[in-house]
């Protein structure tokens, strides 16, 4: 059995690769239960929680297992551990054991980069990017692997974090303008494209800021009375998922404003897998918004897992 380390995983992918697998395999044939995500504290205050996604396909069996303890920011430990085990589909022998911790951050940005693909407009140039923590760097470089923009807005709480971010990108996409700026009407409309990945409880921007044709990625929430986007961001949108199950199950974003009655749950448009088996771009116009919420599959881990493993293997 292989251990499989980040940085044999940070070797082994690429966006344009990945997300070529994802689409493929969310495509297929394929069976994943619901994630089950476990609080571990009664106290409300209190996020830390384990967490077990299972799934397979023709090919592989796998399952992620992580922890989440939010409040281990302030100390020596990181937020989130994880592990993928992968097991042949033909004889079940454990295969690797792979870092889900980075697993996580790749294929989460590459989920979000497909869901794009298909929901932006292709001829989208501003993007505005909500966060500044681990997953920063990938979905930006995700986002940018599909779609030709000509600025990326960096928008964080975190001066220090959002000013090193910037210089990152800058280096790395020397030919793109990258400006730090702030949650305002102003910049909102500007966007076509909003990516959030934070820890925020509220809404980052208002509904109403927001221009015809942008699309909305949403991926830093998975608690249910919690939300990045306002109901009036839901409201004007065609709505996307990448797991009804999941989303519903978790994702305030949603939760909430089927609870104020203004959204109802068989308005979601389609799941990712459905996207990814038209494989086309999948908006009516350019004046249509479109939004996606992802918080995370099984499939997916499984999907890079494998990845990085037949990769290495070769």
């Amino acid at each position: 059995m292989k251990i499989i380390n980040a940085e044999k995983i940070d070797y082994a992918l690429n966006f344009e690769s990945l997300i070529k697998a994802l689409q493929k395999g969310f495509a297929s044939a394929f069976c994943m239960p619901k994630r089950n995500v476990y609080e571990l504290n009664t106290d409300k205050s209190n996020h830390d929680a384990f967490a077990v996604l299972p799934a397979w396909n023709e090919h592989v069996i796998g399952v992620k297992a992580f922890t989440y303890f939010p409040t281990n920011t302030e100390t020596e430990y990181q937020s989130l551990y994880s592990k993928i085990m992968l097991f042949s589909r033909n004889h079940g022998e454990p295969l690797a054991l792979v870092d889900g911790t980075r697993i996580t951050l790749w294929r989460t940005a590459a989920v979000s980069a497909l869901a794009s693909q298909y929901l932006s407009r292709k001829n989208s140039k501003h993007l505005v990017f909500f966060g500044s923590g681990n997953l920063a760097l990938y979905m930006i470089k995700a986002h940018i692997s599909v779609r030709n923009f000509e600025k990326v807005t960096l928008i964080a709480r975190n001066a220090q974090k959002v000013s090193a971010l910037k210089h990152t990108l800058e280096q790395a996409f020397p030919n793109m303008e990258f400006v730090i700026g702030k949650s305002t009407k102003e910049v909102v409309y500007s966007a076509d494209v909003i990516s959030c990945a934070t820890g925020s409880p509220t809404p980052l921007f208002k509904g109403s800021w927001l221009n015809q044709g942008t699309h909305i990625d949403l991926i830093g929430n998975h608690h249910s009375e919690q939300r990045e986007c306002d109901s009036t961001t839901i409201i004007r949108s065609n709505v996307y998922v990448d797991s009804k199950v999941n989303v519903l199950a978790e994702a305030g974003e949603l939760l909430l404003p089927i609870k104020e009655g203004v959204f109802c749950a068989h308005e979601i448009c389609a799941e990712l897998s459905e996207l990814a088996i038209q494989n086309k771009n999948a908006r009516l116009n350019n004046k249509d918004m479109t939004l996606f919420k992802s918080v995370g599959t099984g499939l997916s881990d499984l999907i890079a897992a494998h990845s990085a493993y037949q990769l290495l293997e070769g």
